[in-house]
């Protein structure tokens, strides 16, 4: 540790404040309601919005009020994230969140919050952290965690370095999330005009004249194996198209619905278009396998591509933009119309298609590292501010 800095318990230093019991219903407008949903590593995320009644104000909030600029810290799902309050006006806070105030003017809040973003801490934490399934933290415990601080004039000179740092990273970030956006909606806007372009020898054809659509099967979970077993097969969800973090498997019954590796999987449910293909085992109900039934007429690549754009997958959002979570109708799918080129000239779209694809994958590989760089930036700026080399 740094000359002149101090070790003392974080309960030493501040005045905790949680809110236990049941959280007060929500309504459609009223109070800001601030959950652990909202608190993210270094700032207040304003998604999702939710609301109470005012008259519930007083009747919850009498652990005490919090104050602009006190440090917000999750106890659990997600533990261990951190921001400070960003407003002055009333709001309401739910349960696994602990509002800390430094009791002395001996702590900045500021110097705080950074302090406990530091991987240092955060290590720290967790350690002290419980729970199997979902880790967690008391607020007795963390109140015996100890943490190294300097005088107060040495806390707010380093927290003017990393304000200033951050603003900088803050804005490389933004900048590198809007480029990476901006190439995959290029992509969507390349996609879009191929596919609503009308050349010689076009055709709009119903998707189920093409296609045999199919929804899933759900076995029940108690069948459901983290490990291959004999007689037990893949069984994919809406989770499993881009991953393969949650495998499971279930036994092989006649019950089950199978896909093979050149059918297409389109998510039904929630994120309503997405696809992925070149697997094999059975699906969920969420799932809608769509196979190509007219080789002679449609092209398998072709189809992978035309299903996910826009051109089809915003008129499934269409019919269901009424309901709070998207879900498609496997009849609405078939009654779609697509446009149908000659099979030559599906081939030569396939390839515009890949090499629009791979540049647009190489653009967002590019701006994925350099947000994954300026992240480790940030956590080395932290290490070197709390061990006393900023």
């Amino acid at each position: 540790m740094k000359k002149g800095w101090e070790t003392k318990a974080l309960g030493e230093l501040c005045r905790f404040i949680d809110y236990r019991g049941k959280t007060p219903e929500k309504t459609e407008s009223g109070l800001r309601l601030i959950t652990a949903k909202n608190v993210k590593m270094g700032y207040l995320q304003e998604t999702p919005m939710e609301f109470v009644a005012p008259e519930s104000y007083d009747s919850w909030m009498t652990r005490g009020i919090p104050q602009l600029g006190d440090v917000l810290f999750t106890t659990e799902a997600p533990l261990a994230n951190v921001a400070q309050l960003d407003t002055d006006e009333k709001v309401v806070f739910a349960q696994r969140i602990i509002v800390l105030q430094p009791a002395a003017n001996n702590l900045d809040r500021t110097f705080l919050k950074y302090l406990l973003l530091s991987d240092v801490m955060q290590d720290r934490i967790l350690e002290h952290g419980t729970g199997a399934t979902v880790q967690g933290i008391k607020a007795s415990l963390l109140k015996t965690i100890p943490i190294e601080f300097p005088p107060l004039s040495e806390q707010q000179r380093i927290v003017g370095l990393l304000d200033e740092a951050f603003e900088g990273l803050a804005t490389a970030k933004a900048n590198a999330e809007k480029n990476l956006q901006n190439a995959r909606a290029l992509f969507e806007s390349h996609l879009q005009s191929i596919f609503t372009q009308r050349g010689p020898g076009w055709k709009m054809e119903r998707i189920g004249n093409l296609t045999d659509l199919a929804r899933g099967h759900n076995p029940p979970k108690s069948k459901f194996s983290h490990e291959a077993k004999p007689g037990y097969v893949r069984f994919y969800q809406i989770r499993d198209g881009a991953s393969d973090a949650y495998t499971v498997y279930v036994p092989d019954t006649p019950q089950l619905h199978k896909m093979k590796p050149d059918d297409i999987m389109m998510v039904a449910y929630r994120h309503v278009g997405r696809v992925f293909r070149g697997v094999e085992g059975a699906f969920n109900v969420a799932l809608c396998k769509i196979s190509n039934a007219r080789r002679d007429l449609l092209d398998d690549d072709f189809l992978f591509h035309l299903m996910p754009s826009s051109f089809i997958k915003g008129e499934l959002l269409k019919r269901s933009e009424r309901s709070l979570i998207p879900s498609m109708s496997i009849e609405h799918l078939r009654e779609l119309e697509i446009p149908r080129p000659p099979l030559k000239e599906q081939l030569v779209i396939v390839k515009r298609v890949n090499s629009l694809q791979q540049e647009t994958q190489r653009l967002a590989t590019l701006y994925t590292r350099k947000l994954a760089a300026l992240e480790a930036l940030k956590k080395s700026l932290l290490h070197q501010a709390f061990s006393g080399a900023l």
